[in-house]
């Protein structure tokens, strides 16, 4: 093998691309800011729960996301520990932009399941672990908030098994909650780890180490932890060695099983041994499928890229627009010629910066599983993919199919020319989906999605960047079909519905209920009504 092809594997080895997967509030933006701190890539933690001391998170760059304290945009943080490299893609937690969601993990090659220990297994979360399931990444667990009092631990195993039919293997053990809260064992180490309270977990503190069998004889009182609830958990341990569930990689990558951790990511309890565990157990970037010429791409095969995500005004200074590239095979250079495969024309590479959430580095090279953001990436579109060679593509990123409705409305006329720049580049970017009615145009277009909040996240960016102030009135349509060009013009004016054109032109139908939809399939029997892409609820 050549030397130049043996460096980019032992660089691709290095490589994790991962997401994190929640509920709201279960943690994942803490877990994420607790990565950087231990990583050294912030030395003081923005954590959630310490917005009112005026920090915010670091994956929060948004002005909206500070002020409401809730993660609205995928983000992107790079960093190294112990000689990795990992690709973070943090993602919403919130429900209202699964789409979003979906489009990052696109992208990801495994994903950390974060849990409250009080809550289990939550709807958010079931949904976002479909999603995994089916692009096939591995998971690992962490349940989180155990220093709260929190649903017995054997509990949640049994919820894992059950509700989502992953074999949990318990790699550390919480020993006691709430005010009890004694530490975490490691089982692979055999040692009951005690941690170090620091002020909101802000910094790292201190680990002690005592091995498990010098715990047992020195007994809960050692350690603050009552009695019962000291024997309760040193009976748990014993079941599961008694059970001998063994980690299994090769059942863990082919999404059999799933390592589970405990601990606390605010107060900065187990996360060093997640991060570790993670690194060890998650996979390297491999060959990505495609849809043309049909076969896996090897990472050692010439460059090939993959747009996951748009972004206008991540810098508000330069009114800019990323586009954010998950590298696939070979070696990405800043300056480098590409192919556009949609285009079919060369597509040049000058701009390209590594991602901190806002913040960016000039990157001058790249391999595949690392995010390159390419600035002013004018022509790029979410699912577009670049390459260098014979024609390549990869598969399209599906759409959601849009349950939420709302007209838009232009509050200053003279300002048409912001309105309409505005709703192009959310559209772009996939913040919303703008539909138009043939006979309005861009006057009193249409917003679709799958929860309000997208419009909510809309009309502020409209105003806060775009220098447009909309109306947002309620629509009465409740889901939406695709028909042929060759049949719109026949539906115009068909009872219960509306006729409209998406950014790519082409033609939805809007319907107020299921009766609307049976009505346009009585009256026209040869016009097929296509559902749009995935539901929110089965992802």
């Amino acid at each position: 093998m050549p030397a130049a092809d043996r460096a980019l594997l032992d660089d691709v080895a290095t490589r994790r691309t991962f997401a994190i997967i929640s509920h709201p509030d279960a943690g994942k933006t803490t877990l994420t800011e607790k990565f950087l701190l231990y990583s050294g890539a912030v030395q003081e933690a923005g954590a959630v729960k310490s917005r009112r001391q005026s920090r915010a998170a670091t994956s929060d760059w948004m002005e909206l996301e500070r002020q409401r304290g809730i993660s609205i945009s995928s983000t992107v943080l790079h960093f190294t520990w112990r000689g990795w490299n990992f690709n973070l893609l943090d993602t919403p937690g919130h429900a209202d932009f699964s789409e979003d969601t979906y489009r990052t993990l696109c992208a990801a090659d495994a994903a950390i399941m974060v849990l409250d220990m009080a809550k289990g297994l939550e709807p958010q979360t079931l949904k976002l672990f479909r999603v995994c399931a089916d692009r096939g990444l591995p998971i690992v667990t962490f349940v989180n908030k155990c220093d709260r009092p929190g649903l017995e631990p054997l509990g949640l195993l049994d919820e894992i098994s059950d509700r989502i039919g992953l074999q949990p293997v318990a790699l550390s053990w919480p020993v006691a909650d709430g005010p009890s809260f004694a530490g975490i064992v490691d089982r692979r180490a055999g040692e009951l780890v005690r941690f170090d309270r620091t002020s909101h977990g802000a910094r790292m503190g201190d680990e002690e180490r005592v091995g498990l069998d010098k715990a047992r004889a020195a007994g809960g009182d050692e350690y603050g932890c009552p009695p019962d609830r000291w024997d309760a958990a040193m009976e748990e341990l014993e079941l599961l060695d008694a059970e001998d569930a063994a980690l299994d990689r090769d059942a863990f990558l082919a999404g059999k099983q799933t390592p589970v951790y405990f601990g606390s990511a605010l107060a900065n309890f187990g996360v060093r041994l997640l991060l570790e565990g993670f690194a060890e157990l998650a996979p390297a970037p491999g060959p990505q499928v495609t849809a043309e010429p049909g076969e896996p791409r090897p990472v050692d095969a010439p460059f090939s890229a993959r747009v996951f995500k748009i972004q206008a005004n991540m810098d508000p200074r330069h009114r800019d627009r990323v586009a954010f590239l998950r590298v696939c095979s070979g070696r990405f250079e800043r300056g480098m010629t590409a192919v556009h495969a949609r285009t079919g024309r060369p597509f040049a590479l000058k701009y390209a910066h590594q991602l901190f959430a806002r913040d960016r580095e000039t990157v001058d090279a790249a391999v595949p599983g690392d995010i390159v953001g390419v600035v002013n990436a004018t022509g790029l579109l979410v699912g577009d993919t670049l390459h260098v060679g014979p024609r390549l593509v990869f598969p399209p990123i599906p759409t959601f199919a849009p349950e939420q409705f709302a007209t838009v409305r232009n509050r200053d006329t003279s300002r048409y020319k912001q309105f309409r720049s505005g709703l192009e580049r959310l559209d772009e970017e996939g913040v919303v989906h703008v539909l138009r009615r043939p006979d309005h145009g861009d006057t009193e277009p249409i917003f679709a999605g799958v929860g309000r909040l997208q419009f909510e996240v809309a009309a502020y960016r409209m105003s806060t960047e775009f220098g447009a102030e909309i109306t947002l009135g309620p629509a009465p349509w409740r889901f939406a079909r695709s028909v042929d060009a060759a049949d719109a013009a026949a539906l115009r004016g068909q009872r219960g519905t509306l006729l409209c054109q998406d950014a790519a032109g082409g033609w939805l139908v809007l319907f107020a209920s299921d009766y609307a939809l049976q009505w346009a399939r009585e009256d026209h029997p040869g016009v097929t009504f296509t559902p749009l892409g995935h539901t929110a609820e089965a992802a």
